[in-house]
This record gives C-alpha cells, sequence and structure tokens, in this order.
C-alpha cells in the first residue's frame, strides 16, 4: 500500500518588479512608450514632479485605469513606486518602476516642475 503525498505547496512568486534607469524611463515617454505614474501623495507632488506625469497616490491607485498601458511608476526614491509596479503587474498592468525614483530622474538630468510650470524640487 503506497501513499501518495500531496505536491507541496508553494506561496506564489513575489517577484520583485522590473526596475528601469531614467534615461530608459525617459526614452521610452520621449517615444510614447509609456505613460509615468508619480505614487507620492498631494504635497510631494506639490513641490516638483517629471513633466508630464499622472498623479495617482499610491493609496489610491486604481490598476484599471491604465489597463492595455505600458505604465513607468515613480516616487521620491523607488519604494513607493516599486510597490505599486508590483501591484500594477499582478493586475495584468505592463508596468516598471523608476530605479531610484525621482532623486535618480533629477541626477540624470531630468527635470521637475510644480503645476505652475515653475521649477520644482523635490525637499520643498
Amino acid at each position: 500500500m503506497t501513499s501518495e503525498t500531496p505536491p507541496s505547496e508553494t506561496p506564489p512568486s513575489e517577484t520583485p518588479p522590473t526596475e528601469i534607469p531614467a534615461g530608459e524611463a525617459r526614452r521610452r515617454l520621449d517615444a510614447g512608450e509609456a505613460v509615468l505614474v508619480d505614487v507620492r501623495e498631494a504635497e510631494e507632488w506639490a513641490d516638483g514632479h517629471a513633466p508630464g506625469a499622472l498623479h495617482r497616490p499610491l493609496s489610491s491607485l486604481d490598476p484599471a485605469e491604465f489597463a492595455g498601458r505600458s505604465v513607468v511608476t515613480t516616487c521620491r526614491g523607488g519604494g513607493r513606486g516599486g510597490r505599486a509596479a508590483a501591484a500594477l503587474a499582478e493586475a495584468g498592468v505592463e508596468a516598471a518602476s523608476l530605479a531610484g525614483g525621482l532623486r535618480a530622474w533629477s541626477e540624470d538630468g531630468g527635470a521637475l516642475v510644480r503645476d505652475d510650470g515653475s521649477p520644482g524640487a523635490l525637499d520643498g
């Protein structure tokens, strides 16, 4: 009499989201291949954001809004952007996180602006 052992159950893979450097993100955005989604809170956004970015705080990010689109997510340093990219990817959205967030974007020569078009900053 043999007993079969059920296959071991493994938790779903928690693959980290794809990260892309600022130069590649800018190339995708400039080519119209992706949209940049800034997931910081309103007061952070008001201090400065990448031109053309969409503001969708992580707390209210709706993957359905981005179905069928390629998304690059960002925040100040990359943590929240990574979580947003993972959530979008889990929902079937093609998503990557901007490695190093807007700090890396700015260090790589990317502009930061306020809503009125004046120069922005990450630290107010």
